[in-house]
């Protein structure tokens, strides 16, 4: 196993990539601390999949925008494992609309979540990574942040602004023996897309970009955010990893 006895973090751990994310940890041996929102009773039943695993699993109620949220989620991972290994920023939303019509809420709300969310729990771990000398942070962005994508400046801009912030954070860390990569998904299977009113627009759309053909499933990603928390990947860092099925090329 990659992680074997290693302790991790994930933002937004009760659906999608984020319980794909939680539940390859754990196959990998890590244990885990997921966040989540609204969906408890989802967040409780990836925890009890994680246990049944063979690993210790929490949950915690936390929007990931309020620092002080952030700073008590964090503390509650230590107080149940001892130690943070692994950060996966993951959480996120959109609010879509074009510039000329989105308000200020739709812009702030998006940035608050999806850029400041990732701050603030990076903040609250690095300390720890620097002072033990090791640590491994996952950012999870988008191809949208590279490429931009009508209506949804508020969430590309977000997204672009991960980009350049891991590539910042994994300067600044790595002379403590800490990596820093983000990974870009594009058109993933989640329940974002599936309670979409425009879904089969939006799969039309990506399937005539796509040079794989297939729409993206959370495990796709989860598989390479296991790879980027290992060992395998310690030469690695400050990069952005595209799974997309060639939907961005």
């Amino acid at each position: 196993m990659l992680l074997e006895g290693k302790n991790a973090i994930v933002t937004g751990g009760s659906q999608g990539i984020g319980t794909a994310a939680s539940l390859e940890l754990a196959q990998e041996g890590a244990n885990v601390c997921l966040t989540y929102r609204r969906h408890e009773n989802e967040a409780r039943a990836v925890v009890n999949q994680i246990e049944k695993i063979g690993r210790k699993a929490v949950c915690v109620a936390c929007d990931i925008a309020v620092f002080n949220e952030a700073e008590a989620a964090v503390q509650t991972a230590v107080e149940a494992f001892g130690r943070i290994d692994i950060l996966v920023n993951n959480a996120g939303m959109n609010w879509d609309g074009v510039c000329w019509k989105m308000s200020e809420e739709q812009w702030d709300r998006v940035i608050a979540v999806n850029l400041k969310g990732y701050f603030n729990f990076t903040r609250q771990v690095a300390p720890r990574f620097k002072e033990q000398k090791y640590g491994k942070i996952i950012n999870v962005t988008s191809i949208n942040g590279m490429r931009g994508k009508f209506g949804q400046t508020n969430y590309s801009a977000s997204k672009a602004g991960i980009i350049g912030y891991t590539k910042a954070v994994a300067k600044e860390l790595g002379a403590f023996g800490v990596n820093v990569n983000a990974v870009a998904p594009g058109l993933i299977e989640t329940a974002m897309l599936k309670d979409s009113e425009a879904r089969d627009k939006i799969i039309d759309l990506a399937m005539g970009e796509m040079a794989l053909k297939r729409i993206g499933q959370p495990e796709d990603l989860a598989s390479v955010i296991a790879f980027l928390a290992s060992d395998k990947a310690r030469h690695i860092t400050g990069d952005v990893i595209k799974v997309d099925g060639g939907q961005y090329i």
